[in-house]
This record gives C-alpha cells, sequence and structure tokens, in this order.
C-alpha cells in the first residue's frame, strides 16, 4: 500500500481538486433536480471512484517508468539513457536531464582517467618493488658467501641495513596491494608455528643483534588464511617489537583456542605505549610521544597491520603499559572440518 501512496504524494492536490470538481458536480445536479440525482447517485459514485482508481494507476505506473529509467540513467548515463529519460519527464525537467546528463558524463571520464592513473601507479610501485628485491637478493648472497671476509660489526651493520631496506620494500608493496583494486588472497589452511618461524627467520640478524631472548608456546595447529598477508602482518608486530626494546629483549609467543577462536599472543618486554597513545596507534601515521625512537618513527607498520587484519578477517588487539612491554592479540576463525567459523 505504501509503494502506492508515495508516488502519489505529489500529485495529491490534483487529485483532491478532481474530488471536488466531481462533489460540485454532484450537488448542482442535486440542486437542479433531487429526483434525479437520487435515481444516478449509485452511476455517478460508481463513475468517480472508476475514474479516480484509473487515474492513480496511470499516475502510479508513470511514476514507476520514470523511477526506472532514472536508475538506468544514473548506472550507465550515457546519450540514449538521457533520452529515455526526458521522454518521462515534463518539457520543464528536460533541460535539468540534459545538464545533470552532461556533468554525470564529465565525471565518468574523470574518474576513468584517475582509476587508469592509479592503476598504473599499482603496476609501477609492484614492479618497483620486485626490482628492489634484486640486489636486495644479491646483498644477502653476497653477505652468506663472504661472511668470513668481514668482521662481525661490520656483518651486523650489513644486515641491519639489509633488513631494514627488505622491510621498506615489503611496506609499500603490501600498501600498494591494500589500496589497490585487485585482489590476490589465497586462502588456505597453514600451520601458524611454520609461518611463525619463517617470519622470525627473516628478522633473525635484527633479533641476534639486539640479543633477543624468544620463548614459542606454539604447536602446529592450522589456521585459515593467506600466507603472504599473514607473514606481514606477523613481520609488523615482531619488527615493532624489535624497535622499541629494552636492556634485556624478550619476545614470546603463544597460541590457543578460547570458545569459537584461535587466539595468537605476541608479547614483547620493551618500552611499551603510554596510556594516552594506546588507541590510536592502529591509525595511520601515528607515531605518539611515547619516547624519542618513536618520534623517528613513520606511523606506517602497525596501521598497515591492522589493515593487513581486516583484509583476512582477523581481528587485532593493543594492550600495554608504559615501561612494561607491549602485547599484540590476534583473533582467527575456528577451523572444525571444512568449516569456517568467523567471529562476528
Amino acid at each position: 500500500m505504501k509503494q502506492w501512496i508515495k508516488p502519489l504524494r505529489q500529485y495529491l492536490p490534483w487529485l483532491l481538486l478532481l474530488l471536488g470538481v466531481d462533489a460540485f458536480a454532484a450537488l448542482l445536479l442535486w440542486i437542479a433536480d433531487a429526483r434525479a440525482f437520487s435515481t444516478m447517485s449509485a452511476v455517478i459514485l460508481l463513475f468517480t471512484l472508476l475514474l479516480f482508481f484509473v487515474i492513480c494507476r496511470i499516475l502510479i505506473f508513470k511514476e514507476q517508468k520514470k523511477k526506472r529509467a532514472f536508475a538506468d540513467f544514473l548506472h550507465q548515463p550515457n546519450e540514449y539513457q538521457e533520452e529515455v529519460l526526458s521522454e518521462n519527464v515534463s518539457l520543464s525537467q528536460r533541460d535539468s536531464v540534459q545538464l545533470l546528463g552532461q556533468i554525470l558524463r564529465s565525471r565518468q571520464d574523470v574518474y576513468a582517467a584517475l582509476q587508469t592513473q592509479l592503476d598504473d601507479y599499482e603496476e609501477y610501485v609492484e614492479a618497483w618493488a620486485h626490482e628492489a628485491k634484486t640486489p636486495l637478493s644479491l646483498l644477502t648472497l653476497l653477505l652468506d658467501n663472504r661472511r668470513e671476509e668481514l668482521s662481525e660489526d661490520m656483518q651486523l651493520k650489513l644486515d641491519h641495513i639489509r633488513g631494514r631496506l627488505q622491510e621498506s620494500v615489503d611496506q609499500m608493496l603490501f600498501y600498494a596491494r591494500l589500496k589497490g583494486v585487485r585482489k590476490d588472497y589465497l586462502f588456505e589452511h597453514l600451520s601458524i608455528r611454520v609461518c611463525l618461524d619463517e617470519v622470525l627467520e627473516d628478522y633473525r640478524p635484527l633479533l641476534l643483534e639486539k640479543q633477543f631472548r624468544i620463548q614459542c608456546d606454539l604447536s602446529d595447529h592450522p589456521v585459515y588464511s593467506d600466507r603472504r598477508g599473514l607473514r606481514f602482518l606477523l613481520g609488523q608486530i615482531v619488527s615493532n617489537s624489535i624497535k622499541y626494546c629494552g636492556s634485556e629483549p624478550e619476545l614470546s609467543f603463544s597460541f590457543a583456542q578460547q570458545g569459537e577462536r584461535c587466539l595468537l599472543s605476541i608479547r614483547d618486554n620493551g618500552i611499551g605505549v603510554k596510556s594516552c597513545d594506546l588507541p590510536y596507534i592502529f591509525e595511520k601515521g601515528f607515531t605518539g610521544n611515547s619516547g624519542e625512537e618513536r618520534k623517528k618513527a613513520t606511523g606506517m607498520g602497525l596501521y598497515l597491520a591492522s589493515e593487513m587484519a581486516k583484509e583476512l578477517n582477523l581481528t587485532m588487539e593493543a594492550h600495554s603499559r608504559w615501561g612494561e612491554g607491549c602485547e599484540m592479540r590476534i583473533s582467527f576463525p575456528v577451523v572444525h572440518g571444512n568449516i569456517i567459523f568467523v567471529n562476528s
């Protein structure tokens, strides 16, 4: 009923005027000949209702046709759809439809040009990142083959430089992927222990440089995720712990199922985060005022980690006290056979 009444609201004054004219005509007939009016009253009432129903039906049909034409025009504002819409509106509205069509087509052209530029930028960033990985691979190969020729201090410095360059390249590459239209995630059953071991191996030189003590309370529990995305997420958390470690750094990992979720906990004993900064650490570019090291940071690591968690349908929480370290908790969907239970 509502879908019928809504299109008729704009015609309500004219419909009421039509009923008023019919009532006035009936009144004149009654005044002229009351006997004839009483004889024809049923016919007059039936004709009035029929005429009113037919007019309402025609108006509803026209409004629905206009609505469909307008929706098609918005979806594809070409000249054909503009002409179809113009045929379904009043003469006074046709100039407005023509102007709207010109504006929408110009905006569509601008959007297409911007989309092309965005695609070119995404392809360039990915190509640049892959090209940058080639000299990094050569540097890694050189360090592995010539370590006996370098002093221990030089080895640590070169490993540190290589690790930072690798992290920056990965951040740029995954940032482009997160903001791009195309997604190439491959979700599969993964061992959380294997993924974490791969991440720790990538950051092994930096962990050795800082003399980290690693504690892993993990099993080969399967999780359902994308390998590259999950490794990147875990890598950003480990990198953050390395950057803000204390004098005797520790990094501990634990994994447990709690009800309808699996929880991975990553905890360090670094400088931690001030309570005033904690709600904002996942925001883009936020560095806070928790020490000199954070003032030098870009504020992109944890932001990219949180964005990747959203892409992988994971939840990530941070818990910390200033001077007592930081804990990151990542919640995975529970896997039961072939059924994936996702947290709401």
